[in-house]
């Protein structure tokens, strides 16, 4: 649609104010009397907004955008503002250019003012208990106010009543004829219950080419042939997750109202409301008068009168009981999936009944597993379990007896001890932990919000105290540390009372949860004694072998001893002096390596996904790549099929895979694994490097520092290829800064000042570069710092310098180093002694170097180095290796890493060479002779010779290497 014209409007004439600006009243849609039945004419009308009215232009234009094809549907639940972002969009004529989010845009003028080219638009309001007949009147006077000043169907037929078919027809060839496209709004059109009302609708959709397009509003339940348009391309969809307001949006709405609260709080109450426009502008009109906003917006919740009121009318009433009943069930857990909540409802059906909410009726969240989990809003979730509050005692102990019986029965005990305490199954849960306890800590960063349960009689610890442990680990997993510790010690005290066998598991657990509550306060020393206090609990006859393999299975392991118990036992510690250690900037490889594999032989998955997430990560670091890659996608495996969210941890995996991309040389998946590890690192403005993002960089550093930093690394690397290695210089600054209160991450400091130094020495700072690498030369240095002064030394000119600093990269401590940084440094000696004029021990070097990389895929070592590097493959191809593919493929990403974007061929060859010379000046550069080319590829030997002759005679080379090394200069290999 088209933005009015400007100047259009008289300041004093009559009008609307309605939020935007004047609405002059010759704007006004005017309906012509017309035979028939008497009409509403607000009805054709575009409603009013309610004032103020936010301006929300990425809305506007994905409607400018939408409405260019046949369907445009803004499908979402009551109070998500259809009506207003679609009465706003036709009011304004669309999307004006220059209008900023949040601002006051007023009326230009004249909205009929628009090109020949442009659709004419009309808009129709449905109502209740419209009919064919009703439905049909209102439609043909809508497409006469739409067209009666263009011609277009003037004295048209254009029934009053729903058309027969010859009727249709001709509707459709005169749509068809028409001048302009008609644009026809359709509000509130799932209010039409009968499916035949809307065939001659659809039917002028399919016959008028594309000269009808309809923009829809509505909720649920749409009689329109969705899935075929969607299949064709020809459906512009808008939901609830486009509807929902920004931060920024909110923040600009609660302004109109004036209503100003800090950053936090506006992004506090956008994810209490899950920025659900009819709340937050309930939410805004009440906290005018409050004398502590922040603190109201803290406690906002779908249990307040106001909202609750609008729950209960616009949304609730619209369902039939059945579904009132499915959503009140299945909100006493936070996600459900469809035999959750068949375990809950008792209904066969109910994994379709989800299925139906969340699409139609969009009251559900459907998240992108398998099996689908589903997921309410928080302030229905908030409506629902206060409703569910309300029901019998015995009714709501029942609904977590099964919510536990089937989450212990689906591996997730955590859940299944929540549910447990809730329904004072005081049995079931103190089994739950005794069985499970390796898997009952929280790792994940997200906060758990569930209340307390009530606390189990005196008499129930006095005869079984594991119960007092069990709800110790409840709330430490919810995060409520002073009453887990209370419930620690109450249970402790019972300890001296029990026959020994039973008393020695006891203080194990009581071992275990001290190190949990040590680690989820940040106490890492308390971490490591409680993690020795425990370690000093081993079974006496521990095995490596035997292992349960699930819930059931691992029931006695608490209790039986034997491998079982050191399984756990290794697991559950190793992964929490793991964590601590990454905390404090180490990088622990093998010991969340060790606690992966005695989790995945225990059984524990929770507490593998922790380790394997990380250890992929650390892998990657290393070098070890297929390791790496593998345990990155066994990590990001296991969420989906459990129901997990474990937003931190498939994190790390995806920044694994980022760094495993990134050393073998594939920017382009490096970029999209490190776009979905930044997400779960909360940080977003320090990926620029830009010296205004400190406290989103610094705050993340402090929580995940190595995660951070090996962003940093990896994102400064693709920005040095990208052509801006000042931007990557300056990430890996800040990243530096980030650890320097971390004495622990010396390793992962020397890593950022080596690649820091790299890029410094690259840009011409040969200088800082040394003086950053200062000490590296020294003995015990990082073998990374002293491979990249002995490069920056050659870079320099000194030959001599650079071979007396280079660290060993055949010496015995070599093989611990990481791989690239190994890598590194052979490369480097075997430039320095072709430099030398040795180039057979450069050739034996580059071989071995070979040897290692090439299981790992490692190429960026080799792809984007310096160029004399290049020049020892090319070499190396013509003396002969037994890695020739892999060797021809290093020298061709060379040259394009190398070349840059504005590098092209050096010279054009007069007669270009043909696919098949191409393919035949390829094997040219091996050893094979024309007989052995002749064979690999199907030929003649013949008819080799005369496509090498022809390939002489196009490079102007009379014998092969000359070929080759003219090609090379041409780029052509």
């Amino acid at each position: 649609m088209n933005r009015p014209a400007p100047g259009n409007r008289s300041p004093t004439g009559g009008g609307t104010w309605w939020g935007w600006g004047w609405v002059p009243e010759q704007n006004r849609v005017r309906v012509e009397p017309a035979p028939g039945p008497l009409l509403l004419a607000s009805r054709l009308t575009p409603a009013v907004p309610p004032e103020p009215v936010v301006a929300r232009p990425r809305l506007l234009r994905r409607l400018d955008e939408g409405s260019a094809g046949p369907v445009t549907l803004v499908a979402a639940p009551a109070g998500w503002g259809k009506t207003t972002l679609l009465a706003s969009w036709v009011r304004l004529g669309g999307a004006p250019p220059d209008v900023e989010p949040g601002a006051v845009v007023p009326d230009s003028g004249d909205l009929s003012v628009s090109s020949a080219a442009d659709p004419v638009s009309a808009w129709m309001s449905v109502e209740a208990g419209d009919d064919s007949d009703r439905l049909w009147a209102y439609l043909a006077a809508a497409l006469r106010s739409a067209t009666g000043s263009a011609g277009g169907l003037e004295g048209g037929p254009v029934p009053d009543r729903p058309p027969r078919p010859d009727q249709l027809e001709a509707l459709a060839a005169t749509l068809a004829a028409a001048d302009r496209p008609v644009l026809l709004i359709l509000d509130d059109l799932h209010r039409v219950a009968d499916p035949a009302a809307l065939t001659g609708l659809e039917f002028l959709l399919r016959h008028a080419e594309q000269r009808l397009r309809l923009v829809i509003g509505a909720r649920a339940g749409l009689h329109l042939p969705l899935h075929r348009l969607r299949l064709a391309g020809e459906l512009t969809e808008i939901g609830p997750d486009e509807l929902a307001f920004t931060d920024d949006e909110v923040a600009d709405l609660l302004t109109a109202h004036g209503a100003a609260l800090p950053a936090t709080a506006v992004h506090r109450l956008r994810e209490r409301t899950g920025g659900w426009p009819a709340a937050l502008r309930i939410a805004a009109l009440a906290v005018r008068g409050q004398p502590d906003p922040e603190r109201w917006v803290g406690q906002f919740g779908g249990d307040q009168p106001e909202i609750a009121g609008y729950l209960h009318e616009e949304v609730l009433a619209t369902l039939d009981p059945a579904q009132q009943d499915l959503l009140r069930r299945t909100a006493l857990v936070d996600n459900v999936c469809a035999d959750l909540a068949e375990a809950l409802t008792g209904r066969a059906d109910a994994g379709q009944a989800l299925a139906d909410l969340a699409g139609t009726g969009g009251l559900l969240h459907r998240e992108d597993t398998r099996p689908p989990w589903y997921r309410c809003d928080s302030l229905l979730a908030d409506l629902l379990r206060a409703d569910l509050a309300r029901l019998p005692v015995d009714e709501l102990r029942e609904l977590h007896v099964r919510a536990a019986d089937w989450y212990a029965g689906d591996g997730r005990p955590a859940d299944a001890l929540r549910h447990a305490l809730a329904a004072g199954r005081w049995d079931l849960a103190g089994d739950l932990f005794v069985a499970h306890w390796p898997e009952l800590t929280h790792y994940d960063r997200d906060p758990v919000y569930a209340p307390a349960p009530a606390p189990p009689p005196a008499e129930v610890i006095r005869a079984d105290p594991e119960v007092a442990l069990a709800c110790a680990a409840e709330r430490a997993y919810a995060g409520d540390l002073p009453a887990a510790t209370a419930h620690l010690h109450a249970a402790a005290g019972h300890a001296p009372g029990l026959p020994v066998p039973r008393r020695d598991r006891f203080l194990r657990l009581v071992a275990a949860l001290e190190l949990t509550v040590a680690r989820l306060a940040d106490d890492r020393a308390e971490v490591r004694a409680a993690a020795a206090r425990l370690l000093r609990t081993r079974p006496a006859q521990a095995s490596p072998t035997g292992a349960p393999t699930g819930l059931a299975s691992s029931a006695p392991t608490a209790g039986g001893g034997g491998a079982a118990d050191d399984l756990d036992l290794r697991a559950f510690t190793g992964t929490a002096l793991g964590l601590v250690e990454l905390a404090d900037g180490r990088l622990p490889t093998g010991r969340f390596v060790r606690a992966r594999s005695a989790a995945r032989a225990a059984g524990r998955a929770r507490t593998e996904l922790v380790a394997a997430s990380r250890a992929a990560l650390l892998l990657a670091v290393r070098g070890e790549l297929r390791a790496a890659e593998q345990a990155a996608r066994d990590a990001l495996g296991m969420p989906p099929c459990r129901g997990w969210s474990c937003r931190l941890d498939c994190g790390y995996a995806y920044l694994a895979l980022a760094v495993v991309a990134l050393l073998r040389d594939q920017p382009e998946e490096a970029t999209t694994n490190l776009a979905l590890a930044v997400a779960a690192l909360d940080v977003a403005g320090g990926w620029a490097g830009s010296p205004d993002a400190g406290d989103d960089w610094l705050a993340a550093a402090s929580s995940e520092p190595v995660a951070v930093a090996v962003a940093a690394l990896c994102r400064a690397q693709l920005r040095r290829d990208s052509g801006d290695p000042a931007a990557g210089q300056r990430l890996l600054v800040r990243a530096r800064e980030a650890l320097a209160d971390r004495p622990s991450a010396a390793e992962l400091t020397d890593l950022l000042r080596a690649a820091e130094a790299q890029l410094r020495a690259e840009r011409g700072d040969l200088d800082s570069a040394r003086d950053l690498l200062a000490g590296a030369a020294d003995d015990g240095a990082d073998p990374a710092l002293a491979v990249t002064l002995a490069k920056v030394q050659l870079l320099a000119g000194d030959a001599a310098a650079a071979e007396r600093t280079r660290p060993d990269w055949q010496a015995p401590t070599a093989t611990d180093w990481p791989l690239p940084v190994r890598l590194d440094a052979g490369l480097l000696a075997a430039v320095l002694a072709e430099r030398a004029g040795d180039g057979r021990r450069a050739g034996r070097i580059l071989e071995q170097l070979l040897d290692l990389a090439g299981p790992q895929g490692c190429r960026r070592v080799f792809t984007r180095a310096e160029p004399p590097v290049r020049d020892l493959l090319a070499a190396h191809l013509d003396a002969g290796t037994a890695h020739f593919a892999l060797v021809g493929d290093l020298v061709r990403g060379a040259g394009q890493s190398t070349a840059g974007p504005a590098a092209g061929p050096r010279g054009t060859l007069d007669e270009p060479l043909t696919e098949r010379e191409l393919t035949i000046l390829r094997y040219l550069q091996s050893i094979l002779s024309n007989v052995e080319i002749a064979s690999e590829l199907s030929l003649s030997v013949n008819t080799v010779k005369t496509h090498v002759r022809n390939i002489y005679r196009k490079l102007d080379a009379t014998r092969r290497r000359e070929a080759v090394r003219r090609a090379r200069e041409l780029r052509l290999l």
